[in-house]
Formats: C-alpha cells, structure tokens, sequence
C-alpha cells in the first residue's frame, strides 16, 4: 500500500478575471467558546473598531439540535453579530459568534485585499476579546459556472476532473447528456498536516449542494467549492492566523489551476 503523499504547491500568480464565476469566498477561524460575545454591550467594542468599514449591524438568534446516541437531543441557542458594509451586491460581511469569527464576499477582487480585510477582523478579535486558542482556521472559494460554460465544460475544466460527464474520446456514449445531478468529492492530505475537501459537478435547476453558502438558482450550473482548514488547534494570533490563511489560499489557488484549462481563463475574460 503506498502511504499518502501531501500536495505540494507551487507558486502560481493570480490571474484576474473580469468575468469570474467566483461566487463567494469566506475565512473563519472558531475557538472555545466566549459567552460575552452574546451580550450587546460586551461586544460593542468589537462593532466600534469596525464599523467605519462595516456600518450595518444585524443580529440573529440561531438555533442547534445537537442529537447522541443513548441522551436525549438538546437546542441550543445562540447570537450571532453580523457587519456588513452595504445591503446590495458585492457586499463583505463579518460573523461573529459565540465561539468563531468569519470573513465572507461576494465581491472578492484579490487574495490581498481579501487577507487584509481578515488580519484586521482577526486583530479586533484578539484585542476585544483574548480567544485561548483558535481550534479550526479554514478558507473557502467557490466558483459557479453558470449559462453556456455549463454546456462546455469539456472545454473550460480537466478532461479528468469531468469524468463521466466528458464528452471526450474513451467516455461512455450518450452518459454525460443524460446527466442530471454530478457532485463529486475528494478530500486530499495537504502541506503541514492540513486537509483540503474538494468538491465539483453539475446541479440542476433550483438546486444546490450547500444552502447556507450558495443559494439555489433558477438555472442549471457548474460549481467549484475548495476549502482548506488546520487540522490541530494553534494560538489565536492575528498575524500568524493571516500568514496561515495565505498559504492555505495559495494552495487552493494552485488546486482550482490544476482544475481549468487555459480556455476557462479566457472564457471568463483574462489577459491573453
């Protein structure tokens, strides 16, 4: 049996996309939980360092079920902070509960103007409020192909990462135009003991594979969905929670590269 290898990245500049299919992208990093992050006037100070950026707050009272063998299920509820820097499209938001903090957008321009916008939310977490630890960094991006890139992907993706949905040479006949619903997914070992979950294919119509990140739409469409989280807890540092985050965005990127052809590229409008 061969023992599993790491991925190993190499550097890979961004290319700008003027028409990207980037749908979200979102950062997070959870630590033990903090009970003053539920009341209002304990967490004021965290809305007054961001608010110039973020002026829009709203908060949510979300409920869990959590159910074991033998007990009884118990809810849970819980606040959760949102700022947001505008109601409309693109917008940044940031989420702040209990026991995480999360940076997400639907207006993602470029890995550093994303990180810095991070290490400040981060830096504002660690000065309000001190988190022991950060049990879980993860960084996330997904793509969703929407209109003729879906009726073409044999053009814009790897013939190996389509499969049975090729129309390719090799492929079973008649298969890929009968295909309703694909969704395939791949967990990889990455560098430094991290993991990386991939995931991609084909929904249909009014459908999604995660509702609570991308809502469904009234069309069929292609998605991308690349996360990369730690695998052991670390220190709550700002900085060294960014400098992680990077690398993990420079792996995903590397990751989505192997993914499209150059044709995807210039489908959604780089450079030649």
């Amino acid at each position: 049996m061969i023992a599993t290898q790491p991925l190993r990245p190499t550097p890979v500049d961004e290319v700008h996309l003027p028409e990207t299919p980037l749908a979200t992208v979102v950062a997070q990093v959870q630590f033990p939980r903090i009970l003053a992050i539920g009341q209002a006037e304990k967490t004021a100070k965290f809305q007054e360092a961001l608010r110039d950026t973020y002026p829009l707050l709203n908060q949510e009272h979300v409920h869990q079920v959590s159910v074991a063998e033998s007990t009884p299920s118990a809810v849970s509820h819980a606040s959760v902070w949102r700022l947001v820097d505008r109601q409309e499209h693109p917008h940044w938001r940031v989420s702040l509960g209990e026991g995480f903090v999360a940076l997400d957008t639907d207006g993602y321009t470029s890995r550093d103007d994303f990180l810095n916008r991070f290490a400040v939310v981060l830096s504002v977490v660690e000065n309000v409020f001190s988190p022991a630890n950060a049990t879980r960094l993860g960084v996330r991006y997904i793509d969703r192909m929407t209109g003729d890139a879906v009726e073409r992907v044999d053009e814009l993706l790897a013939q190996k990462i389509i499969g049975v949905a090729s129309q390719g040479s090799g492929q079973p006949k008649g298969l890929a135009n009968s295909i309703v619903h694909l969704l395939t997914e791949v967990q990889f070992q990455g560098p430094g003991d991290n993991v990386v979950l991939a995931r991609w294919g084909k929904m249909p119509t009014n459908a999604t594979h995660d509702p609570g990140m991308l809502p469904p739409i009234p069309q069929s469409s292609w998605i991308l969905d690349m996360d990369m989280s730690t695998s052991h807890p670390c220190e709550f540092a700002a900085s060294k929670l960014t400098s992680t985050a990077r690398g993990f965005a420079e792996c995903l990127y590397w990751l989505f590269r192997q993914i499209v052809t150059d044709d995807f590229l210039a489908y959604y409008g780089a450079n030649p």
